[in-house]
């Protein structure tokens, strides 16, 4: 099996958000040459009334009318018990080529720390990261120890 690295492009779709009730969403990623996207939603802090959840949008046109992808929303979260936890959403194959991640903060106070989409499957190579978000990258094949 190759690195994963090699076939995935990663992009900060949603930087850090205080805590609040109001429903996020991040920036589209364009799934041409791709076959799938996975959301990774890194949850802060929250209040122990706060519950809320995770679900995905797509559409043809970056700038279109996103519709709710069937079956994409996530179980809810409950922060104080689900604390400075991740809830990952992998849409494989979506239909439209833009896609979305929702995050529905609900009834409380919960920060989001980041989201972060890790795109792969790349039908096209070589593959770079959204450089205006991620800082840098590197891959080791059968490393030796010894000084980083």
């Amino acid at each position: 099996m190759a690195q994963i690295s090699n076939s995935t492009k990663i992009t900060r779709v949603l930087n850090a958000v205080a805590a609040g009730t109001t429903v996020q969403t991040s920036s589209a990623v364009d799934m041409a040459n791709f076959d799938g996207v996975r959301f990774i939603v890194s949850l802060g802090v929250g209040s122990a009334s706060s519950v809320g959840a995770v679900k995905a949008s797509d559409c043809d046109t970056v700038g279109g009318s996103y519709n709710d992808i069937a079956g994409s929303l996530g179980t809810a979260f409950t922060p104080t018990t689900d604390d400075n936890k991740v809830w990952v959403l992998d849409i494989y194959r979506p239909t439209h080529r833009f896609v979305k991640c929702i995050v529905n903060r609900a009834t409380g106070n919960t920060v989001i720390d980041s989201v972060i989409a890790e795109q792969y499957g790349a039908r096209v190579q070589p593959k770079t990261d959204d450089a205006t978000t991620v800082l840098g990258r590197k891959t080791l094949v059968s490393p030796a120890d010894g000084t980083a």
